[in-house]
């Protein structure tokens, strides 16, 4: 989270939208790592509906005068800067550059997670704070400004997702081949083969899929709506067969000496953020007929 965040969330919109000024300022700092970002779009009461955030800005001559919140947001605890999208005075999404120690602006930490907990989560306050205008993002406005962001993030998630599973078959393969019941391993038997057979094919399924995801990528032709369905498909196939693992290991399974439970609470959280399961399964539905299923 935090190294897909500072790049496809932080440095790519900076890259992509920000001005030669900017981008002096800021992108190698960030490609280092002397400065941290996070990225400010989801609200506490807009999350899958983005477009209605209530985070407004105001020019007030000098500068913009920023007010509302943004919550689960990864970094925002110990963020050096943050990509924020709000809305202007005619309702227009723009992205703004906020830098930490600008007054009235603060990033409580988001306490008690069961899932992703060694990423550092938090909300992003925003109690007039004046935002000076050079750190508007100049080259691109409306709702299509982050999501374009999302695109990059969401593919990043797509191979992440399959590298969750891949370890998770990886321990239960291992574990099939040494546990013996009934005087032999379990993976002789049908049920565990069985189990082994469909992840790996189903692991074999999402490497393809996304690998020609990423050739599309490269000659400017993926589409948001591809890129949906593999983080779609990818994370969910990847939760299934941590589940599936997490069975052949029986109670050890559980236990903090192998990996599954871990990453089985992790993708809890990733079926659900860069876009929920759901509403990627709509914009896959959308793409097919045409029609949306959102409004």
């Amino acid at each position: 989270s935090t190294s897909s965040v500072q790049s496809s969330l932080v440095m790519y919109p900076i890259w992509k939208y920000g001005n030669e000024e900017q981008r002096l300022k800021y992108l190698p700092k960030l490609a280092t790592g002397e400065f941290m970002g996070c990225f400010g779009l989801t609200e506490p009461d807009h999350g899958s509906d983005p477009g209605s955030m209530i985070t407004n800005f105001k020019d007030m001559g000098d500068h913009y005068l920023l007010n509302g919140a943004k919550m689960w947001i990864s970094n925002a605890p110990f963020a050096d800067i943050a990509v924020v999208w709000a809305k202007n005075e005619e309702g227009r999404i723009h992205g703004l550059i906020v830098e930490r120690g600008m007054k009235g602006f603060t990033t409580p930490e988001t306490h008690n997670k069961w899932s992703l907990r060694a990423s550092s989560t938090g909300e992003l306050i925003f109690d007039n704070v004046k935002v000076p205008k050079e750190n508007l993002l100049p080259n691109k406005s409306g709702l299509g400004a982050p999501l374009g962001c999302l695109d990059s993030a969401r593919y990043g998630i797509a191979w992440g997702a399959i590298g969750a599973a891949m370890d998770c078959y990886d321990t239960a393969l291992r574990y099939a081949k040494e546990r013996i019941q009934f005087g032999k391993p379990i993976g002789g038997t049908q049920l565990q083969q069985k189990k082994l057979a469909e992840m790996i094919t189903e692991i074999t399924k999402a490497q393809l899929l996304t690998w020609r995801l990423g050739v599309l990528r490269n000659e400017g032709k993926a589409t948001t709506a591809q890129i949906s369905m593999a983080k779609r498909n990818n994370v969910d196939m990847a939760i299934h067969i941590a589940r599936e693992a997490r069975q052949m290991l029986g109670g050890m399974g559980i236990t903090g000496e192998y990996s599954i439970m871990r990453h089985m609470m992790n993708l809890e959280s990733v079926i659900t953020y860069e876009g929920t399961h759901d509403i990627h399964l709509l914009i896959t539905g959308m793409d097919v007929t045409g029609l949306s299923a959102f409004k």
